[in-house]
């Protein structure tokens, strides 16, 4: 049984992440195109650097954790395949590390990760905790000033192309069991996934409302995610 799990903000909700579309945190105040766009960027380098500061150490602050959907996940996984039962991968759109947090081994971060940053010079990737700016240094190359400032947060910004996505169509097309967990619906290619199963997969959407997905769904269920994520994942495991 080839299982591919889709997750989206609704699942780090309640880990105390805000959600792009929330008026509950850090994106409230500020204008998509200003602060995820490649224009915004060339804009305001500084201005989106200081959001994307914020969202970090917000993200490195003890209080955040997984939850028990994203511990439920990485427990399913690990039986998975410890059991040789298929393949196994969670696409998520979240560019929080709570997954890989939980323990979850096969992650693509489609929508990039928000503790890494990227050179906009050779997309060279790394690791990142502390904050960006339009003078930080090169961390191979610290004292080369013609290459400082040159790094962006690695997060996919609205007008580039999500990471991973010819893997992605391969896990959809293999998939037994699709689950979409969180995930509004809205944003392309993500809401695109489902319909690139195979019409014999099963597909099971948890959310708290209805999308505009909800109808390629076999199974729609409605509640919180630490709720029926467990729950979904229990009865899979015994069926």
């Amino acid at each position: 049984m080839n299982v591919l799990v889709l997750t989206g903000a609704g699942i780090s909700a309640e880990s105390g992440i805000p959600t792009f579309r929330g008026a509950d945190g850090l994106w409230e105040g500020h204008s998509i195109t200003d602060v995820a766009t490649p224009e915004g960027f060339e804009r305001d380098p500084k201005l989106v650097h200081r959001f994307y500061n914020l969202r970090r150490r917000r993200l490195l602050e003890p209080d955040i954790q997984p939850n028990d959907a994203h511990v439920a996940l990485a427990d399913f996984e690990a039986e998975h395949r410890r059991a040789g039962r298929g393949d196994f991968l969670i696409v998520t759109q979240n560019i929080d590390d709570l997954h890989v947090r939980a323990g979850s081994q096969n992650v693509l971060p489609m929508h990039g990760e928000l503790l890494k940053a990227r050179c906009m010079l050779t997309d060279e990737v790394f690791d990142w905790t502390t904050d960006l700016g339009v003078d930080t240094p090169y961390p191979t190359d610290p004292g080369n000033d013609r290459i400082r400032g040159c790094l962006r947060p690695h997060v996919v910004w609205f007008g580039e192309m999500p990471i991973g996505l010819d893997a992605i169509a391969t896990a959809a097309s293999r998939a037994d069991v699709f689950l979409a967990i969180g995930t509004s619906g809205l944003v392309y290619p993500a809401s695109g996934i489902v319909g690139q199963t195979d019409t014999l997969c099963r597909r099971i959407e948890i959310n708290l409302d209805d999308t505009p997905a909800s109808p390629a769904f076999d199974e729609t269920i409605r509640g919180k995610a630490t709720q029926c994520v467990p729950e979904v994942l229990s009865r899979l495991l015994r069926e």
